[in-house]
């Protein structure tokens, strides 16, 4: 469902705007450009030298979409559809064991850390619901049903690492084809024209809108009426 995939790429330009990359910032989050599309986050953007020893990271996924009838008599596109946006927020470090150096959440227990990710969520949550730049994605969303956040931990090592998955359940428009025309199906055909030229989100959706053709269906070349009764004689109507 490109509606769910829509409702992903739109936050991840609300979060890490194409403006804020090519100018080196300012960036709504503590996040800055360390903002990932379902994908955990690489070696390479972690800050090594930070003085908290940690970077805080960000990386979305569309883990569930759905669509369904609005009602038993509705028609086929009369249609209701949900999603589960996930974004896992985490301060990130530099682990290694004996294959190398991986990308690992502090597994450190830190009140002053906790309240840097507990104000990096804040920000993501802020930026999606209530933020002007994000009101691009709130016009895909019908309304935000439920919010869940959960704190990653190992309970038989007594680690509790500095992760959190948010979990925004959200209904959302459903896919809408243009049959006649082809080209990408809205929300996401408007998504794409509303991106900025360079940005990521942008690029990724022209990519996709080739692999839809128009499909237009074969024109009626007439109609007759068959009454299933031989017609007997010469049939003439008259005002007598």
């Amino acid at each position: 469902m490109l509606a769910a995939e829509a409702l992903r790429l739109a936050a991840i330009e609300v979060l890490c705007p194409t403006a804020s990359l090519e100018a080196g910032g300012p960036f709504p989050t503590l996040a800055g450009r360390a903002v990932f599309d379902s994908e955990p986050a690489s070696l390479q953007s972690l800050d090594r030298n930070a003085p908290a020893g940690y970077t805080p990271v960000i990386s979305l996924y569309t883990s569930e979409a759905a669509a369904q009838l609005m009602g038993e008599a509705s028609a086929a596109v009369d249609t209701q559809a949900s999603a589960m946006l996930v974004i896992i927020a985490e301060l990130a470090v530099v682990a290694e064991d004996n294959e190398g150096e991986f990308v690992a959440p502090m597994a450190e227990d830190d009140p002053e850390a906790r309240m840097v990710l507990a104000a990096l969520c804040s920000q993501i949550r802020f930026k999606l619901e209530r933020s002007t730049a994000g009101g691009a994605w709130r016009r895909l969303v019908r309304r935000i049903e439920r919010v869940d956040m959960s704190t990653f931990a190992a309970p038989d090592f007594g680690l509790k690492y500095q992760r959190v998955m948010m979990r925004f359940a959200c209904s959302i428009r459903d896919d809408e084809f243009d049959v006649e025309n082809g080209g990408l199906p809205e929300p996401i055909r408007s998504v794409h024209a509303a991106l900025p030229a360079n940005s990521y989100a942008k690029a990724k959706l022209a990519a996709l809108a080739a692999h839809f053709a128009a499909d237009p269906a074969t024109a009626l070349e007439g109609a007759g009426i068959d009454t299933g009764t031989p017609v007997q004689g010469d049939v003439s109507l008259s005002d007598e």
